[in-house]
């Protein structure tokens, strides 16, 4: 899987609460998820299909609300790279579909560049320059190319 797009960048501890406010938890419209996600940290977040996220450390702490990364996904975010994830949050984002990796580029890139992430090489690319990833166990990467644990269980019946 291969990722493009413009990084919008925040900084350490980003925690659910910000990445989708609890007054909007009350639907189970993904939709709304997305159209308020980050408001609680950028009210400006209006990312296009494919924009990726990249954060320092501790990226999805707080609440083991699987709502975050479903907000993300559907506000059209392709992939999120931090220092470090939440490990709730982690996991979760596995489970709804939306690829996530480790990477140490938080000081190598500005807000609105463009960024290459490359999930089966561990590469994450920033102004040409290639960057390190963890890469995902094989496992992980199946389910993500599924869409997600619901649709990689069901494709496996």
């Amino acid at each position: 899987m291969k990722f493009r797009g413009k990084a919008w960048k925040y900084g350490d501890n980003v925690d659910t609460d910000v990445i989708i406010p609890g007054k909007y938890l009350r639907t189970a419209d993904f939709k709304t998820f997305g159209d308020h996600a980050m408001e609680g940290i950028d009210p400006r977040f209006k990312p296009e299909q494919g924009d990726i996220i990249v954060a320092g450390n501790n990226f999805g702490c707080g609440s083991s609300r699987e709502q975050a990364p479903l907000a993300l996904k559907y506000a059209g975010i392709s992939c999120v790279v931090a220092k470090s994830f939440a490990r709730i949050f982690f996991r979760n984002a596995i489970n709804v579909g939306l690829p996530i990796v480790e990477a140490d580029v938080f000081d190598a890139i500005q807000k609105g560049d463009i960024v290459e992430v490359d999930l089966d090489r561990g590469l994450v690319t920033i102004g040409g320059k290639e960057y390190t990833s963890t890469k995902l166990p094989e496992f992980l990467q199946d389910i993500l190319n599924s869409g997600g644990l619901v649709a990689y269980r069901r494709a496996k019946k």
